[in-house]
């Protein structure tokens, strides 16, 4: 006999649908019930977290199908944002503390429209936060610091893969150039909290990657010419609430590639302000604040002095995207392929104009697919490899990975410049 037949006096007696029951049932309806209806009526989940939502996971990805159902569920629950917010604002507003939102276990970091980093989770409980809360308002992202305290590789095998890469692509005739785009805690330290996990350790591996990088790697060391620009621009140009520099750093990477690559053809490069850019930080949704704004100053750039050739460029740097430009002074003439992040999206425009024949992609998805993509490099002949240095100070460039290394040395022995 069910126990809600029994009389009401029996010690064994329990209604079908007590108060309790009842309770969570309509709470789990409300739960429910809403996105579902929401979505009927035209709300859709938005990207709150700077990188694409979860596809439905793939029966051919075996138990992945499993485990990977509950990030696409997450990620697509409608009106997932507003509560994100909501829980940020009482944590901030009865314990005065930002809520714990988007610490645990998440492999994406902040990317723009080019394939995510590939940063590794970041776990609470070992002290580091996704997102650092500054001084000021300040925000700065939190694997900065966590990847130079817990690297997955050694700085000395790092600069091992990076030189023999190098060798790989000096042995065919080909240009090597390395650029290493400085973090936001390098660049503006000044408004990190004054205590915080891994301050120590993160400034000394710091440290020993900026002596080490440039003289035994031979990396173009952008950090002099990016205070050079900061005090002539009168201000940071990496923003409060983004983790990528302003357009002054598109700029100064964009002639170092193109001086790295051909010396002395940046000498008639001028530059002036021409606009500004609005877009989303990409910081705030990190921690549960919702979107919020940044301006990127734009510039001109006049590569022979005089004709302002920068433009916008497809920044969907998941596929290859070719960008030509007219010969003359100021211009690279080499043909060249830049294999990028997210910070080449600002740069960009710039690259645009100084370069005759360029071809830019995201890392990630070339080594990723490296079968398909090696191919671009047949017919280079100066070869560029830019990235942050949160990952190279981590050692988790899939570019230094031995089977990528290998793949590129093949095509580039059967394509060598002559």
């Amino acid at each position: 006999m069910h126990e809600s037949r029994l009389p009401q006096e029996h010690p064994l007696h329990r209604p079908r649908h007590g108060g309790r029951q009842l309770t969570a049932l309509v709470c789990a309806l409300v739960f429910f019930a809403a996105p579902t209806l929401g979505w009927v009526f035209g709300a859709r989940p938005a990207e709150i977290e700077n990188r694409p939502l979860a596809p439905f996971p793939s029966l051919g990805d075996g138990w992945g199908f499993f485990t990977n159902m509950s990030q696409w569920a997450t990620d697509h629950l409608t009106f997932r944002e507003g509560a994100v917010s909501a829980a940020d604002g009482v944590s901030r507003g009865l314990f005065g503390e930002p809520a714990p939102l988007g610490q645990g276990k998440n492999p994406q970091g902040p990317v723009g429209p080019a394939a995510p980093d590939q940063e590794p989770a970041t776990d609470q409980s070992s002290g580091f936060r996704k997102v650092l809360e500054g001084r000021g308002g300040w925000l700065y992202f939190g694997y900065d610091i966590e990847g130079k305290c817990v690297p997955a590789r050694p700085l000395d095998a790092t600069i091992a893969q990076l030189n023999k890469l190098r060798s790989v692509v000096e042995a065919t005739g080909r240009r090597f150039v390395l650029v290493v785009e400085p973090d936001k805690s390098t660049m503006v330290p000044e408004h990190l909290p004054s205590h915080y996990a891994g301050k120590d350790c993160s400034t000394q591996a710091r440290e020993e990657f900026w002596r080490r990088m440039p003289a035994e790697a031979g990396a173009v060391d952008l950090r002099p010419a990016l205070r050079k620009a900061a005090e002539a621009a009168g201000r940071p140009i990496y923003p409060k609430l983004d983790t990528h520099w302003d357009g002054e750093g598109g700029v100064v990477m964009a002639r170092a590639v193109a001086e790295a690559a051909r010396p002395g053809v940046t000498e008639r490069w001028t530059t002036e302000r021409r606009g500004e850019a609005r877009s989303d930080a990409d910081l705030p949704p990190l921690m549960g604040r919702g979107k919020a704004e940044k301006t990127t100053q734009l510039y001109a750039l006049r590569p022979d002095g005089e004709h302002d050739r920068a433009r916008p460029v497809d920044t969907d740097f998941r596929k290859p995207v070719r960008v030509t430009s007219e010969q003359g002074p100021g211009v690279v003439p080499e043909r060249t392929i830049l294999l990028g992040d997210s910070f080449s999206i600002i740069t960009s425009r710039y690259l645009a104009a100084g370069f005759a024949d360029l071809t830019l992609m995201n890392y990630v998805d070339f080594a990723q697919k490296i079968d398909a993509h090696a191919s671009l490099l047949a017919d280079r002949q100066v070869v560029v490899f830019s990235m942050v240095e949160r990952n190279l100070v981590a050692g988790r460039s899939p570019l230094t990975e031995d089977r990528v290394v290998e793949r590129i040395g093949q095509v580039l022995r059967a394509n060598p410049i002559r």
